[in-house]
């Protein structure tokens, strides 16, 4: 199997920002890694375009619909971007890390990217702590 990263909606926008906070991190990731795959979720492609159109996410200059899809596309330009159908078994493992006894909003995305790690057996890059530390193979960029 291809060995694959799996990153997170806020290592994709430092990809595609020139001004986010994070952005050296990211591009320095993303130049150096030598996985075969660098792909999408549903999630993470629906939380990106979201964000991009969002202006508290874009300081007050949101993008339009159509430059949010011309931005995700320019990604593609790399070959070793794809997009990544959910694989078998995610729903029970979805479910399983994400059936607390206690409301906990900001737990449902965490949940559901670990599990899509696991089942596709790709490493989450993240430059949250906390979601690494929820049970993927996680590489924690600084």
């Amino acid at each position: 199997m291809t060995s694959l990263s799996f990153p997170d909606v806020n290592v994709w926008l430092a990809l595609l920002l020139a001004d986010h906070t994070h952005r050296p991190s990211a591009k320095a990731w993303w130049e150096s890694d030598q996985s075969g795959q660098i792909v999408f979720a549903r999630l993470t492609q629906i939380s990106v375009l979201r964000l991009l159109t969002t202006a508290a996410a874009m300081n007050g200059k949101p993008l339009g619909m159509r430059q949010a899809w011309n931005a995700y596309d320019r990604l593609f330009e790399d070959d070793r971007v794809a997009f990544l159908p959910e694989p078998d078994r995610l729903e029970a493992e979805f479910r399983k890390r994400s059936s607390f006894k206690t409301a906990s909003p900001k737990v449902w995305a965490d949940a559901y990217l670990v599990a899509f790690a696991i089942h596709s057996e790709a490493t989450l890059v993240t430059f949250d702590r906390a979601l690494a530390n929820r049970g993927a193979d996680c590489l924690i960029l600084e």
